[in-house]
């Protein structure tokens, strides 16, 4: 008799990955369902729960998770009974305007890299700026902030266009992974990686996070937020920090090198191996100022999401990038799948009458609490139990609706106010840890940062960060109040 082959290494591993999610749904499900909510909406946060914990430990890619706890539902009946019923509400989110928002702006930012407007971008800055090594640390920040507003993907903005640049300059000057690194590679490395994390938080185009804290607080709270009230709410602390970074980390990680007068040469050198600008940079610069320009101004106009999908169809007849980029743009279509089918989830808390529930149980012990500690208790609290999550998606997706849910019971401030408020952390956070945001692990993981430096350091940045925040970004938000 043929005993069965053993398990492969990678079917254990989603094994392993799978007890999690399977064992919270169970043990919450088993749970005395609380007074005042049903018994379906009991199940209901009972899969929803599931599902966070699905996409954090992964047994299947996230995408696929969402979209298993969006059929469980439907074919449940926990939102709704009638099948018909059911099914267009699982396939609602595939209709969300935000969905193609960010979809449009994978394949625009796929531009930046097929023409390499990205890394001229980076290499021009850098022969303005980077004879001081101070000089060299704004070059990289603003590098980062021109690509920001139309790359969703901090990781595709950060570690792929922006690293593969800077990762040639320490070399010049003896600095290399090691011992060497703090002569200059440590603080270019941990310059834009800060930057990356500011600049994230600025523009709700400039990470995935902040588009599904979007769609998040539509469906839950009913409340929209433009691509303008995001950019204008977040301004003042986005420029205060993005100014701030560089200085701020010449100070307290200073390098050894505060001369660079080679690395203009360099970046000048580079760019004349890549020639004049080619047609195909002007066509994507061309479709970025247009697509901005009308997030910015042409709101009476257009949506943000025609804007977008504007900028696409434009660079696919000039052939910048071709249908066949656009199809074989795994990432885009995954991030399609993924935040489709968690706003759908999301908007099930509201079907169900969950999140309604929870906001009246927990008003009775909020109401006393004066609004400024209010304040910097729910979006501290929020802020810093980041540590305990791999993505600034899972973050918002697990406690963004939950955090809501407790502001809203403070009725001195508006739901958009709180719902801002809270989402414009998400960028922000992902200073804390080497596992808090994309871009993490390849600065963690170069050689230049020494590992403890990235763990005190992301604490310490952090709560500056937070600080700032709370100084001046939270006042400005009041002082916009309606």
């Amino acid at each position: 008799m043929l005993s069965p082959a053993p398990a492969s290494p990678s079917h254990r591993r989603t094994i392993v990955r799978t007890i999690p999610p399977v064992a919270v749904a169970a043990v919450v499900a088993l749970m005395p369902t609380p007074p005042g909510l049903s018994q379906d909406a009991w199940y209901y946060f009972a899969l929803f729960a599931a599902v966070i914990v699905g996409i954090i430990t992964e047994p299947i890619p996230a995408p696929a998770v969402g979209l298993t706890g969006v059929v469980i539902a439907a074919m449940s009946g926990l939102v709704y009974k009638n099948p018909s019923q059911a099914i267009n509400w699982a396939l609602s989110g595939f209709s969300n305007n935000l969905a193609w928002l960010i979809f449009a702006s994978i394949v625009l930012a796929s531009g930046y890299q097929k023409t390499g407007l990205g890394k001229r971008i980076a290499l021009w800055l850098i022969t303005r700026l980077g004879k001081h090594t101070l000089g060299l640390g704004y070059a990289v920040a603003l590098a980062d902030l021109a690509l920001a507003p139309v790359t969703p993907s901090n990781t595709a903005r950060s570690a792929g266009t922006i690293y593969p640049v800077i990762c040639n300059v320490p070399g010049l000057y003896g600095s290399h992974p090691g011992p060497t690194g703090r002569k200059l590679g440590a603080y270019l490395m941990y310059t834009a990686f800060a930057a990356t994390c500011v600049t994230s938080s600025m523009f709700p185009t400039a990470f995935a996070a902040n588009l599904l804290a979007v769609g998040l607080i539509s469906q839950t709270m009913g409340v929209s937020i433009s691509w303008q009230d995001w950019f204008l709410g977040f301004l003042p602390a986005g420029a205060v920090l993005l100014a701030l970074v560089p200085a701020l980390l010449y100070v307290i990680y200073p390098p050894q090198i505060k001369r660079a007068p080679d690395v203009p040469a360099w970046a000048a050198a580079e760019l004349a191996r890549m020639g004049r600008m080619s047609i195909m940079e002007t066509m994507m610069l061309t479709s970025m100022v247009i697509v901005v320009a009308l997030w910015i101004g042409g709101s009476r106009y257009t949506d943000a999401t025609t804007a977008a999908i504007l900028g696409v169809v434009f660079l696919v007849a000039r052939s910048v990038v071709s249908w066949d980029d656009v199809l074989g743009n795994k990432q885009a279509w995954s991030i399609l799948v993924w935040f489709s089918t968690l706003v759908t989830l999301a908007s099930g808390l509201v079907q169900v009458k969950f999140v309604d529930w929870l906001a009246r149980s927990i008003e009775p012990h909020f109401a006393s609490f004066p609004l400024v500690l209010a304040v910097v208790f729910i979006v501290g609290t929020f802020y810093f139990l980041h540590y305990l999550f791999a993505t600034a998606s899972g973050h918002a997706t697990a406690l963004l609706p939950v955090f809501l849910a407790v502001a809203v019971t403070l009725p001195r401030l508006s739901p958009k106010t709180w719902a801002l408020a809270l989402a414009y952390t998400l960028g922000l956070m992902g200073i804390l840890t080497p596992y808090a945001t994309g871009p993490s692990p390849i600065y963690y993981s170069c050689g230049y940062i020494a590992k403890r430096d990235f763990w005190k350091y992301g604490t310490l940045v952090g709560a500056i960060f937070l600080l700032v925040y709370l100084l001046i970004g939270v006042p400005w938000l009041l002082w916009r109040e309606p």
